[in-house]
């Protein structure tokens, strides 16, 4: 099989013209379909539905130490939960301070309390000239939202398939004190899936920072979002691996059951040093008298235990994986060899992370949103929504239908070739 860069000018323009036929086919359908964001499908919400029957009007609502649920009080959560989403996350539950619905809102919370407030007595970075923080690319999109939000300068760190590139992390954080924290999705990250190596996690604990207030935002995500059971990664534990690096205070553990229970009705939690703890209990009892300790009820006596979780987690990874492979199906049979794109196959999280041509991305995503399917908009993977090379393009396969996802794939890959044709006719005329 030729290359499209192989082909002849002529060859390539008869192509764009039967692409351009079977384009307007899918634009005649009159498709509607979203392949924008991480979202569960109402298929795997509904495996969760009986987290609504284990709490009723006649239930004992006193946790384990006797307080009563519907109350105020407990701060830091219930320690029921507090086991729970500890061994979810692998971290003594002593470390553990369990939120309300979002992780992502406890790590906007710990980015503007460091902004007013500082760090364990540090100088709040508001009063600072500076404050840069760096993020892996391609990366989270509401990650770099929070801290572009705050002002915060983002330097772009290129992920390798080991995770970050670690001698540029160890060369910023120790020679920049501007530089207060890092990003990270360490387990099946977002978007492509990849898992930090056993040296990637050890670099990271062992980092010498030159601002003491310096943290590793380490966003747990995907701990247990496993594709398949016997083919799982796994990954070093990051409080244990500062902790005997003799940085017990460098990072905050991120984590929820937002895509295990239900995202809009989740616990979130996060773990870090003791020292770190007491610092952010200050902001807490300012902030809230306690969360909502009843749906904290509710998931425990629902899961009851880690064992709960993984079995619950096999229930979505049944859903989700037809639709994995059937997107990297159709991109292997239709774009494998043609050298117009390259993808990752990932063993779990939500995401596949695609990469046409250079100068590519922004044009594939609008051929294919004029045809009716959505998709997360180019460049959300960088920082400012600037991607150097226009060719990162993460696609969602989990909200829609799975003959609906087969649709939207096979018309993703027809824009694919049009545009990669485009830009080869283009970069022929110009030479």
């Amino acid at each position: 099989m030729k290359t499209y860069r192989e082909r002849s000018r002529e060859e390539l323009l008869a192509m764009k013209e039967e692409l351009e036929a079977e384009y307007k086919k899918f634009q005649e359908r009159g498709l509607k379909l979203d392949m924008s964001r991480g979202k569960p499908s109402a298929e795997q919400l509904d495996i969760s539905m009986g987290m609504m029957d284990v709490l009723s009007s006649s239930a004992q609502l006193k946790c384990r130490e006797g307080v009563d649920c519907r109350n105020y009080g407990v701060i830091d959560g219930i320690q029921e939960a507090k086991e729970l989403l500890a061994d979810l996350i692998e971290v003594p539950a002593d470390k553990i301070i369990i939120y309300g619905n979002s992780s992502l809102n406890v790590m906007y919370d710990t980015v503007a309390r460091s902004m007013t407030h500082g760090v364990c007595g540090s100088t709040p970075w508001c009063r600072l000239p500076e404050v840069k923080f760096l993020c892996p690319v391609p990366g989270y999109d509401r990650h770099f939202a929070i801290t572009e939000y705050f002002g915060i300068q983002m330097i772009n760190i290129p992920m390798t398939p080991d995770g970050p590139d670690m001698d540029l992390v160890e060369r910023l954080v120790s020679e920049d004190a501007s530089v207060k924290g890092i990003w990270c999705v360490p387990k099946y990250s977002n978007p492509q899936g990849i898992t930090y190596s056993d040296e990637t996690v050890r670099r990271f604990a062992r980092l010498s920072p030159a601002a003491e207030d310096f943290r590793i935002y380490w966003d747990n995500a995907y701990n247990v979002h496993h594709l398949y059971e016997d083919e799982q990664d796994t990954i070093l534990e990051i409080l244990e691996e500062c902790e005997r690096a003799g940085n017990p205070d460098l990072v905050y553990k991120f984590s929820s059951t937002s895509k295990i229970s239900f995202p809009g009705s989740g616990v979130a939690a996060i773990s870090a040093s003791l020292r770190n703890l007491k610092d952010i209990k200050k902001q807490m009892s300012v902030q809230t008298i306690g969360h909502d300790k009843v749906n904290q009820l509710r998931h425990v006596r629902f899961f009851k235990n880690l064992a709960g979780i993984q079995q619950h987690m096999m229930k979505h990874a049944a859903i989700m994986r037809p639709k994995f492979e059937a997107v990297l199906e159709i991109l292997e049979r239709e774009l494998g060899g043609l050298e117009i794109g390259s993808w990752l196959k990932p063993r779990g999280g939500y995401f596949i992370s695609f990469d046409s041509l250079d100068g590519c991305a922004k044009a594939i995503v609008a051929r294919a949103k004029e045809a009716g399917v959505v998709m997360t908009g180019a460049g959300a993977t960088y920082p400012y929504g600037k991607d150097p090379h226009d060719s990162n393009i993460r696609i969602a396969p989990s909200f829609p239908p799975l003959e609906e996802l087969i649709q939207a794939t096979e018309l993703f890959v027809i824009c694919v070739k049009l545009v990669s044709i485009e830009k080869l006719l283009g970069d022929m005329q110009a030479s």
